[in-house]
């Protein structure tokens, strides 16, 4: 099984939803794995699963933040009704008169 180390830059999206189903309400303390890197830094990620590869995704604040915002814009397109001109009121305009 194939191990890839991912940082938050670099999410994709398919990546990012297996995260947020994972964690639909975010990741604790014992969801972190740590481990050292190449140059010997310890490194804390969360783990996702596909059937060939094993993602480690750096954690961050701005992962958590990330993760948390993208399940918010889920939600709202998923409620989003699509907009057509039967659907839009638009005011009249008045004539107007001109003096000259």
């Amino acid at each position: 099984m194939r191990r890839v180390i991912v940082d938050y830059k670099k999410l994709t999206n398919e990546i990012l939803t297996m995260l947020v189903e994972k964690y639909p309400d975010g990741y604790g303390d014992d969801d972190i794995i740590k481990f050292k890197n190449a140059n010997s830094e310890t490194v804390e990620a969360v783990e996702v699963r596909t059937e060939d590869t094993i993602y480690l995704v750096k954690v961050s604040t701005r992962l958590a933040n990330t993760m948390e915002n993208f399940d918010e814009e889920d939600d709202d397109f998923d409620n989003n009704e699509d907009i057509n001109s039967e659907n839009l009121e638009i005011p009249e305009d008045e004539d107007q008169e001109d003096d000259d």
